[in-house]
């Protein structure tokens, strides 16, 4: 169950749908995550009342395409499975919406079970008594 976060500079609603299909599809393919297993958070800043920063950090040179893609989920993944999941994004951010593979810029996050609430104000994977 992962918490996809896609921030990106300028998008209009075709691009953030782009992305957000692209990462989900990586997602599946790599991860394993059910088809049906959706939860993300698509924002288009506009550069004024909100705004992307970057630089050319580990001579990877980025511009005003720049994607930020924030995935939280929940630990024990192999890094091989990872590092084809970064591949995965890439590829398809390139492929739907144009995005150059030197700007998509990815960061998983980690945490446990007992973590996550999916509704209901319950812990469904780390149930403990009285429901959670």
């Amino acid at each position: 169950m992962p918490l996809v976060r896609i921030d990106a500079l300028r998008a209009d609603p075709a691009r953030l749908d782009a992305l957000g299909r692209a990462v989900h599809e990586a997602l599946v393919e790599t991860m394993g995550f059910p088809p049906d297993d959706r939860f993300q958070i698509l924002t288009s800043h506009d550069g004024r009342t909100g705004d992307l920063r970057f630089d050319d950090y580990l001579g990877v040179h980025r511009d005003e395409g720049i994607v930020y893609v924030a995935i939280t989920l929940r630990a024990g993944r192999p890094a091989e499975r990872k590092r084809a999941l970064y591949r995965r994004i890439a590829e398809l951010a390139h492929a739907y919406a144009g995005t150059e593979p030197r700007n998509v810029f990815v960061c998983l996050t980690e945490n446990t079970s007992a973590d996550w609430s999916l509704g209901e104000g319950v812990a469904q994977y780390a149930p403990g008594p009285a429901g959670g």
